[in-house]
């Protein structure tokens, strides 16, 4: 009988784990179920069974993927939305003899999604504190701590740019410049995430408070993506993932940001598959943050000839026996074209609100 796999609201490169799975070397058979918000959902037409996503969050959504689990008999759970909640609640999900493919520690995934806190336990923590560091930054909450500390990282001699402390990816983060948009930049150039501190501060000043913000050195040096694959403590491989000019991606036998991926794994030991994202300013790699899920360039890093998102099924349900080391192949360039996918017709699509 098929293991029923469920992955709800994802990132659209989801389709890329999910093929991954489906097509193991170890010929394991896998039904897979997806769910979405978005009926257009583009990993939905690789799922054997598509549904729509009530849009709730919280505790009615732990409830509605409880029945979903219940219902059409998953097996396997593989979340992101609303992850660190799900973690929290596992036993629930254990109850009902489903595997959820989530950091078991709720508590330290609360951290991990919280960038300050992940800056605080980077810092309080010796090992972490040798291993990796941060930016200068600083937390406000209203327009004059945004300008107090603009001024701050100003005078240090940094670009400024900020972000949300609880977000994801790109979302909210703009680099702050001196000077209003030129002519010739609104005319030639694309959408940009750079902000006058002038038009920055008079949108802030719209509310008297607001959720907090980091304020922090913008790094300017080359970003990596480090995916991780790891299962009791034990680091079983992590691929330096370069983010080059436009659309490169370069897989790098980087030995300073493997040794910190080793240092990483060392204290926190994080199961299955996570990703460390650090952006090096005057030669020192500075962390970004840390994400304790798949991330969503992960296709790219398993061009090194290991089917991470297999991998990190077959930890969930052996355990211990499928502990495997790596040698990754490094020195892989690679790009990407856009390609055309047509949605499928037969796919069963099914509104599920009422579950």
């Amino acid at each position: 009988m098929k293991k029923r796999i469920w992955f709800n609201h994802w990132f659209t490169t989801a389709a890329h784990f999910i093929h991954m799975i489906k097509y193991n070397a170890d010929g394991i058979d896998f039904e897979v179920y997806g769910t979405s918000n978005n009926e257009h959902a583009l990993y939905l037409s690789y799922c054997d069974a598509a549904f729509i996503e009530p849009d709730i969050f919280g505790e009615d959504y732990i409830e509605f993927c409880l029945r979903f689990c219940k219902i059409h008999r998953i097996s396997i759970f593989v979340p992101r939305k609303e992850n660190v909640l799900i973690s929290k609640n596992l036993h629930k999900f254990e109850q009902l003899g489903v595997k959820v493919l989530v950091c078991p520690n709720a508590s330290l995934m609360e951290v991990l999604d919280d960038k300050e806190a992940t800056y605080r336990l980077m810092k309080q923590n010796p090992v972490l504190k040798k291993a990796v560091s941060i930016p200068d930054y600083y937390i406000v909450n209203n327009a004059e701590e945004f300008k107090e500390a603009y001024s701050a990282l100003k005078e240090k001699g940094h670009t400024v740019c900020f972000k949300p402390v609880i977000g994801e990816g790109g979302k909210g983060f703009r680099i702050v410049q001196e000077k209003l948009d030129s002519v010739e930049e609104l005319f030639y150039q694309g959408i940009s995430a750079r902000i006058s501190f002038d038009s920055a501060y008079q949108i802030l000043k719209q509310q008297e408070t607001f959720p907090p913000l980091m304020v922090l050195e913008f790094l300017n040096g080359y970003e990596y993506s480090i995916d991780c694959l790891s299962y009791d403590g034990k680091l079983m491989a992590a691929i330096p993932r370069k983010k080059g000019k436009g659309r490169l991606r370069e897989l790098e036998d980087n030995r300073s940001l493997l040794k910190l991926a080793r240092e990483i794994n060392e204290v926190l030991k994080i199961p299955f598959i996570y990703n460390i994202q650090v952006k090096y300013q005057n030669g020192i790699p500075k962390l970004l943050e840390i994400n304790p899920r798949m991330s969503g360039g992960l296709h790219y890093s398993c061009l090194a000839g290991i089917n991470m998102p297999y991998r990190a099924i077959k930890l969930l349900l052996e355990g211990k026996k499928a502990i495997k080391y790596f040698q990754p192949h490094f020195g892989i360039k690679s790009s990407y074209l856009e390609k055309e996918i047509v949605l499928k017709e037969n796919v069963l699509y099914t509104k599920i609100a009422h579950l």
